[in-house]
């Protein structure tokens, strides 16, 4: 097998054979559903670019299997930032939040915060 491919196996299943976090596939599917609603929403949206670019970094980070919570959590306050506006879009952006909200809260974040609702 040659260099290369080693490589690419290891990002495709995680780190180094370990098994994915199934939260990574609930993100990732979560992600996709979001990008075919924003690739079929018709309107012009102003920060659409950013939005998809975030998403990718999302489904990128879901990829690898165990992604770093305080990413997460930044790209998805950009994409709400970017289309959280827009109604049509809220079923898919809730099921990204709830998905990153899954991986619990942000190591060294302060404690006392209150999480979100559910649903919010």
């Amino acid at each position: 097998m040659a260099e290369g491919a080693v490589v690419v196996e290891e990002e495709r299943t995680g780190r180094s054979g370990e098994d994915p976090d199934p939260r990574a596939g609930e993100l990732g599917a979560a992600v996709a559903r979001l990008r075919r609603a924003l690739a079929g929403h018709p309107a012009p949206l102003p920060d659409r670019d950013a939005a998809e670019d975030e998403l990718a970094a999302l489904d990128a980070m879901a990829r690898t299997g165990h992604p770093d919570v305080s990413r997460l959590r930044r790209s998805l306050l950009l994409v709400a930032g970017a289309v959280g506006s827009v109604s049509a879009l809220g079923s898919a952006l809730g099921e990204v939040r709830a998905a990153v909200d899954r991986f619990g809260d942000v190591p060294g974040a302060p404690e006392g915060v209150p999480r979100p609702r559910e649903g919010a």
